[in-house]
């Protein structure tokens, strides 16, 4: 279990995120058309996987278009941005920003990849929904960087992992 901070208060998360040099778990979520998507559909690229609590709070919303910014031109790496909006929501936000390097994943249907990550909130008002980490795999599927970002209101490391992705 790890602890990280909302607005300053502890929150409990259900375990840790997967070790560097660790085996990525493999995962199939719906995208914002309702197709499933599984890690092992882009094997061969790195992943970068930003997860955020909602698309619709601003540092969630700054986060995906950071890193949107960051994967234009990319065919090397996937930019997967992870929340529990459901898909309809997802892909409103994208359009409306005009994001289209990255690809948005629901927890809709079932939140064990949030339980597999060690991600999921088990206590305090967001209980349910993921804390913020950035996780990056390289195209065999190991895992070469982690962040927990140690308040979920803050923005993550984008210099560090878009290191991790080179």
């Amino acid at each position: 279990m790890a602890t990280v901070t909302l607005k300053g208060n502890p929150v409990h998360t259900n375990g840790e995120l997967p070790a560097v040099g660790s085996k990525a778990p493999d995962f199939t979520l719906p995208n914002k058309a309702l197709a499933d998507v599984s890690l092992a559909d882009h094997a061969g690229k790195k992943r970068l996987l930003n997860i955020v609590p909602s698309l619709d709070t601003p540092t969630c919303a700054i986060s995906t278009k950071k890193f949107n910014e960051s994967f234009a031109g990319r065919d090397d790496a996937v930019a997967m941005v992870i929340s529990a909006d459901l898909p309809f929501a997802q892909g409103r936000f994208c359009e409306s920003e005009g994001l289209k390097n990255v690809e948005t994943l629901s927890l809709m249907r079932d939140k064990q990849f949030a339980s597999d990550y060690g991600v999921l909130i088990e206590d305090g008002p967001l209980k349910g929904l993921t804390c913020r980490a950035v996780v990056v795999i390289d195209g065999e599927g190991t895992v070469t960087y982690t962040q927990l970002v140690s308040e979920i209101g803050d923005e993550p490391d984008y210099e560090a992992a878009l290191e991790a992705l080179k």
